[in-house]
């Protein structure tokens, strides 16, 4: 299936500050900083990472009065250089206080999470989660809904469970409480309108960490309502697992048109990256066909025909080259995030593989010639051989870069 077939779940747009969120736009790619947000200046060193990595929103947590006496600074400290990305602040037990008390932080923020599972407790709950709403529409605020199975409204799921003990037949206990997520994000998005919060102000989610339960929740969320939905695997784990476990969820569900802004919840390992969560994301869309951001390069995972590790290094080395250089072309050369690559590494699939490419390159194979044809638009164009392959490789891309999208810069600023 072309990514043009691909359904999309028509919703309510909603904007978050310069970004738009469902209805037509393109599914958001989003992250959140694992920083003390009291210290403001490590915080929007991280949220401008994550935003050059290409996070399109990033939620930063607002638990205490220090870390909301940061925010504005952290705005402010993001606009200095030039880093317009959106805040979004993500508030559980007190947000109703801190809110109230800096309005300085109320204003700085592109958006506010709201957890009703943790918003408030007994009589207090509704006033305390009126009082968040009610900041959201004088600041003119869109808001996330955001359940999780880790923390629902516990009288709720009592409820619940008592209700479906007295059925004829009983449902399974995880039924029910996906029933509860359903429930609290919907009756909540509800009470938000019935307090004057827009229905083009509202986002919801409703998260669990596995995957089964994570596709059946949103097949439910998404029948039953248009509001624009924020996707992903909540403590979906480290690693591998962490990644294999989120793209299995979240892949089925934008098969179906399901996710209109999306988190790769990854567990950074010890002195790991947290931009990679982004990559993770962007390319979970890329690869489906949804959304190109960087050209991605297609390489043989090797045999015994390829003993040599000359294709995986210059497979590795391309992909990094071209992720550094996305931050310029971007800017320069539109269209190139569409630009497609190939390092083979031998003459099995290499030749084929290199000319379906923008641009392909098929590296010898053991007892092959110590010769490496280089496929540019489908046709052969030359071959190198010695010690700077990848050099010369590197060469060829940008003078294609330059020739092929230069041209469509240069034609698209002559029109304007």
């Amino acid at each position: 299936m072309s990514s043009s077939a691909l359904p999309r779940r028509r919703t309510v747009p909603v904007r978050v500050g310069s970004i738009t969120v469902g209805g037509d736009a393109p599914i958001v790619v989003q992250s959140m900083t694992n920083t003390d947000t009291a210290d403001a200046a490590a915080t929007a060193k991280q949220v401008q990472a994550l935003a050059a990595a290409g996070s399109e929103l990033v939620r930063i947590t607002v638990n205490t009065e220090d870390a909301a006496r940061q925010v504005a600074r952290i705005r402010d400290l993001l606009d200095a250089v030039g880093c317009r990305v959106p805040l979004v602040g993500d508030f559980h037990y007190n947000g109703h206080l801190l809110l109230t008390k800096y309005p300085e932080c109320a204003e700085a923020l592109a958006k506010y999470r709201i957890n009703p599972g943790n918003v408030g407790f007994g009589r207090k709950k509704d006033a305390q989660f009126a009082t968040m709403i009610e900041i959201a529409i004088q600041r003119d605020k869109p808001v996330r809904i955001g359940v999780n199975w880790g923390s629902l409204d516990p009288a709720l799921v009592a409820r619940m469970m008592d209700e479906n003990a007295a059925r004829a037949t009983p449902k399974e206990a995880a039924e029910v409480t996906r029933d509860a997520l359903i429930h609290s994000a919907l009756s909540s998005a509800a009470r938000a309108e019935e307090i004057g919060l827009p229905r083009d102000r509202i986002i919801l989610s409703c998260k669990v960490s596995d995957v089964q339960d994570l596709v059946a929740v949103y097949a439910q969320l998404a029948a039953q309502c248009d509001y624009a939905l924020h996707l992903g695997l909540t403590e979906a784990g480290i690693g591998t697992k962490g990644i294999v476990a989120s793209s299995a969820a979240m892949g089925i569900l934008l098969q179906q048109g399901i996710g209109d802004t999306i988190r790769v919840s990854l567990t950074p390992e010890p002195g790991g990256d947290r931009t990679r969560e982004v990559v993770v994301a962007q390319e979970l869309l890329q690869t489906m066909g949804l959304r190109s951001f960087t050209p991605l390069v297609t390489a043989c995972p090797g045999c015994g025909r390829t003993t040599s590790t000359v294709f995986q290094e210059l497979a590795q080395d391309i992909q990094a080259y071209v992720r550094s250089q996305m931050p310029l072309w971007r800017e320069r050369y539109p269209g190139v995030e569409d630009m497609s690559l190939a390092v083979m590494g031998c003459v099995v699939n290499g030749p084929g593989e290199s000319k379906h490419a923008s641009i392909g390159i098929s590296l010898p194979g053991t007892g092959e010639a110590p010769a490496a044809p280089v496929f540019i638009d489908g046709e052969k164009r030359l071959t190198l051989r010695g010690d700077n392959i990848a050099g010369e490789f590197k060469a060829i891309l940008d003078e294609y870069v330059e020739q092929r999208y230069g041209h469509a810069a240069a034609a698209e600023s002559s029109t304007a």
